[in-house]
C-alpha cells in the first residue's frame, strides 16, 4: 500500500510539485469566442507561397475529405480546388474557432491546457491553421496543379473503421415517418450467436438505412433517423426474452461519434450464448420517410485472452440536480468524486445537452490542482477522446475528480430551441445532461506501480513533467527500506 508517511509528505507539499491552476479561465460565452489566429511568418515560411495544391490539398485530404466528398456526411464536396475555392472564407472561419462549437473538423480539444496526446487525433495543427488563413488572405492560389496530391478514392461499400469485423450482428429493421416526433425506447435484444466466451477488443456501431448515398443534407443528422443509442450485454435468459447475469454496460453510440477500441489490458467480455440489449434508443425524423437498422461490427482479442484490468472506474457528472438559468452565459456545473482505488483514465467524452459549450476534467491530490483537459462542446457532435497510453491520467486512490460543464442560454447559441426557457435534468435534448461517458480502469497496487514505473521512464529529469501522472516524480517507498529521502533530491 501506498504508506502514510509517503501520502502525508505529499499533502503537506514536502514533495515538490507545482501548484498546477485549476481549469483555466476561459469565457464559455457562445458570443465571445475568439478565434485562433496564427502569422505564417512565425513558421518561416512566405504567405504568398501558400498554394491549394502544395499545402491546403494535403490538409483537407487528412482531416476533411472522409466527411466532405460525395455519398459522404459532409453537406459539400471539397475534393477540388473549384469546389474548394468557393468555400475558402469559411473554411478559414470554421477552422480557426478550432475548440469552440461549430468548428471543423469537429474535434474540440483545447490545446494549451493538460495532455496532448489522443488516438485517433485527427485535428488541425497550429501550422495548418497559419496556411490555411495564409492561403486565403493572398487570394487561395491553386499554385501548380501538377503537384497536387492524387485525388483520394474512397470506397463507399461500407468498409468497417475499425478493420473487417471478427462478428457483425444487426437489429431488427425500423422506421420514421418524414415528419413526426422523436421517439424514445426499447428496440429489442440481439443474439450475439456466441458459442464460447469471448473479449472484444474493438466495437463500431452503424445505422444501414436506405436514404440514397448520394442525396444531399445540411446537416449529419439529415442522413440518419437514430440520435442515440444506449445498449448492454448479458446472457440470454432460457425462454431468450431478457438478459440475465452479470451486465455489461458499453460505450452510448451517437451520431458523429467514434468507434471504440479498447486497451490491450482492458476487454470487454462477451459471454457464450449472450445478447445485446438496446434498451434506449432516441429516434427522430429528418425530412424523408426512412426505414433503416443498426449493425455492430465487433473485433475479439485472441480466445485465450485474459484481460488483467477488469474493474472500471466511476462515471462522473450529475445528471438530477441541473437548474439552467435562461438567457444566460458562463453558467457552470460541477462534479466531486473521491476515488477510491488507483485509476487510470482511458476516455474523457464530454455530454451535455444543446446549452452545453464546454467541460473540464480536473484531478485534486492534496493541495494540488491538474487540470487534465479541457474540450468545447457541440451537442451536434458528440466525440469520444481517447488517450494515449503512455499520456492517459493515472491517478492515485484518493484522488478528488473534479468534472466542470459549462453552459450558454443566449441566442448566441444556435443549438437552443428557446433561449428563454428555463431547463432541468431529462433526456430530450431540450432538457440536459451533465456526464463524462468517458471511461476508466482501477488498478491493483502492483499495477499502479508498474504503470508509474513506465511513465517515469520516459521522463528525462524531474524538468519533464507528466500532468497525467501526480505521483510519477513521488519517491518509491520499498518494503526493505524504512523511508526514504522526502523532497525533490
Amino acid at each position: 500500500m501506498l504508506t502514510k508517511r509517503l501520502i502525508t509528505a505529499f499533502t503537506a507539499g514536502l514533495i515538490g510539485f507545482p501548484l498546477v491552476a485549476a481549469a483555466q479561465p476561459h469565457d464559455a460565452s457562445v458570443a465571445n469566442h475568439q478565434p485562433h489566429l496564427y502569422d505564417i511568418a512565425d513558421f518561416g515560411m512566405q504567405g504568398s507561397d501558400i498554394t491549394f495544391a502544395e499545402h491546403i490539398a494535403p490538409i483537407l485530404q487528412r482531416s476533411c475529405q472522409n466527411c466532405h466528398r460525395p455519398g459522404g456526411g459532409g453537406p459539400m464536396s471539397l475534393m477540388t480546388y473549384d469546389q474548394v475555392r468557393p468555400w475558402a472564407p469559411v473554411i478559414k472561419y470554421r477552422t480557426a474557432i478550432r475548440d469552440r462549437m461549430g468548428t471543423m473538423p469537429p474535434y474540440f480539444l483545447e490545446k494549451n491546457i493538460g495532455i496532448t496526446e489522443f488516438k485517433s487525433d485527427y485535428s488541425l495543427s497550429d501550422l495548418d491553421l497559419a496556411m490555411i488563413q495564409a492561403w486565403v488572405d493572398n487570394g487561395a492560389q491553386r499554385g501548380d496543379p501538377d503537384k497536387e496530391p492524387p485525388l483520394l478514392v474512397f470506397d463507399n461499400s461500407d468498409e468497417w473503421s475499425i478493420g473487417e469485423p471478427d462478428l457483425v450482428i444487426r437489429s431488427k429493421e425500423f422506421s420514421r415517418p418524414a415528419v413526426g416526433p422523436d421517439w424514445w425506447g426499447d428496440i429489442g435484444l440481439v443474439p450475439t450467436g456466441l458459442k464460447e466466451d469471448r473479449y472484444v477488443a474493438a466495437i463500431e456501431v452503424r445505422e444501414v438505412n436506405d436514404i440514397p448515398k448520394d442525396a444531399g443534407s445540411d446537416t449529419v443528422g439529415g442522413r440518419y433517423i437514430v440520435h442515440h443509442l444506449t445498449y448492454t450485454s448479458g446472457k440470454l435468459s432460457e425462454d431468450g426474452g431478457e438478459i440475465v447475469g452479470d451486465i455489461t454496460s458499453w460505450p452510448i453510440h451517437e451520431v458523429g461519434r467514434n468507434a471504440d477500441v479498447f486497451p490491450v489490458k482492458a476487454g470487454r467480455l462477451l459471454p457464450a450464448n449472450s445478447a445485446l440489449h438496446l434498451e434506449a434508443t432516441h429516434m427522430h425524423s429528418n425530412g424523408r420517410e426512412t426505414k433503416a437498422y443498426v449493425e455492430f461490427g465487433i473485433k475479439f482479442f485472441p480466445a485465450d485472452y485474459e484481460p488483467e484490468y477488469a474493474d472500471r472506474g466511476p462515471r462522473t457528472g450529475n445528471g438530477i440536480d441541473i437548474d439552467v438559468l435562461p438567457n444566460m452565459a458562463n453558467q457552470e456545473f460541477h462534479n466531486y468524486v473521491v476515488l477510491q482505488e488507483h485509476t487510470k483514465i482511458i476516455a474523457f467524452e464530454p455530454h451535455l445537452h444543446a446549452p452545453g459549450v464546454r467541460m473540464c476534467m480536473e484531478a485534486i491530490w492534496g493541495h494540488n490542482q491538474f487540470t487534465l483537459n479541457c474540450v468545447g462542446y457541440d451537442h451536434n457532435w458528440v466525440k469520444q477522446y481517447v488517450y494515449e497510453d503512455d499520456a492517459a491520467p493515472l491517478l492515485p486512490k484518493g484522488t478528488i475528480l473534479h468534472t466542470i460543464g459549462y453552459l450558454d442560454t443566449t441566442p448566441a447559441n444556435p443549438n437552443l430551441a428557446d433561449p428563454r426557457n428555463w431547463a432541468g435534468g431529462g433526456r430530450r435534448s431540450v432538457s440536459n445532461m451533465f456526464i463524462d461517458l468517458g471511461y476508466s480502469v482501477t488498478l491493483t497496487e502492483e499495477q499502479f506501480r508498474e504503470e508509474m514505473a513506465v511513465r517515469r521512464a520516459k521522463m528525462k529529469d524531474r524538468n519533464d513533467y507528466d500532468v497525467g501522472c501526480p505521483m510519477c516524480w513521488a519517491p518509491e517507498y520499498m518494503d526493505d527500506k524504512p523511508s526514504l529521502a522526502q523532497g525533490n533530491d
